[in-house]
């Protein structure tokens, strides 16, 4: 659907765009996460309705099918590399602590591939790529072109992560160290460093979306980084 036709206006698709990401993040963080997966999936899929009502097209969400082979090649190289950079940190006892994660606290096999293989694929990936580098980055490129877009959907994926970044205040040694260390003062220091971080990582999830063309390659390394992550902290945690 060309621009022309969109049946919603770009200042109305943000205003829905934020008001779901808003609701999303308070629902998965606060209010029911247990739901993390439902809430998320749903979430997706209505950031897709909305963005298509505006007129974008799956091309520009970087989901055009014939996009869909070149997007998974890139998806499955990002995830070699990363894989290989996490196994030596893993055994090196300098870069091992890195790893170190109170959260990842599943106790048997299932879970273990419940969480890397469906939950942050599909609660977390899924949804942050739709809504970042997805719906965002494709709103705010119509308007102010790539780069200026990809720099604002950076900055809005890193506050987004204001939340999970207090809770990650008390699970990672080297986060809680900093916490420690200042206080009330100490978790604002850790929690914008999460966030400035963040903000710094959607900037290469928004390269690999525009270099590629699809939003397969930027999910490769968000899966990559987060579940790869997951693993390698349950292995060093065992």
């Amino acid at each position: 659907m060309p621009p022309s036709q969109a049946v919603l206006p770009d200042w109305g698709a943000w205003v829905l765009v934020v008001l779901t990401g808003i609701v999303v993040n308070l629902l998965n963080n606060t209010v029911i996460p247990r739901w993390y997966l439902l809430t998320s999936m749903a979430a997706a899929f209505v950031l897709l309705g909305i963005g298509r009502a505006a007129g974008l097209s799956w091309r520009n969400l970087g989901l055009a099918r014939d996009t869909w082979a070149v997007g998974l090649l890139w998806a499955a190289a990002i995830i070699a590399v990363v894989a290989s950079v996490y196994v030596v940190a893993a055994v090196l006892p300098l870069t091992q602590s890195l790893f170190q994660d109170k959260r990842v606290a599943a106790d048997n096999l299932g879970e273990l591939l419940f969480q890397a293989g469906i939950r942050i694929p599909l609660g977390t990936v899924f949804l942050e790529e739709v809504l970042f580098r997805g719906v965002i980055l494709a709103l705010a490129a119509r308007s102010m072109g790539w780069l200026r877009g990809a720099i604002l959907s950076s900055l809005l994926f890193g506050l987004w992560h204001i939340l999970p970044a207090e809770a990650a205040a008390g699970s990672s040694p080297l986060v809680e160290a900093v916490a420690n260390a200042g206080g009330a003062f100490g978790v604002a220091i850790a929690v914008a460093g999460s966030v400035l971080a963040t903000a710094a990582a959607g900037l290469v999830f928004c390269w690999l979306r525009i270099r590629s063309g699809s939003l397969f390659a930027s999910m490769g390394l968000h899966w990559a980084t987060n579940g790869l992550g997951y693993l390698v902290a349950y292995v060093v945690k065992a």
